[in-house]
């Protein structure tokens, strides 16, 4: 018997699924954009940009940003009664309207 994977994103086909029109990298826009320490966010994950993923359990969730740690953010969620604070990078965040 093969021994099943348990990598970072397995289970994830579903989740982590783009459309045909979505394919290929987007624009330099979304990784340069800046947030403001206290701002909401979305977790939005894209998943052709690797770097700066957080966990796909964390997919839709929305938090606030708490700080800057190098080119990434900090954004505190709370999953259940517990609050966890996530290092992501820009490519995966997008403004709450």
């Amino acid at each position: 018997m093969v021994k099943r994977s348990k990598g970072i994103r397995s289970k994830s086909r579903q989740i982590l699924k783009k459309t045909p029109r979505e394919k290929g990298l987007k624009s330099i826009t979304r990784a340069l954009q800046e947030f403001a320490d206290g701002e909401n966010v979305n977790i939005v994950i894209d998943p052709s940009i690797h770097k700066g993923m957080p966990s796909i359990r964390f997919q839709g969730y929305t938090g606030k940003i708490e700080g800057r740690r190098g080119n990434s953010y900090l954004v505190g969620i709370n999953d259940g009664k517990k609050h966890k604070i996530l290092i992501v990078k820009p490519d995966h965040l997008r403004r709450v309207r």
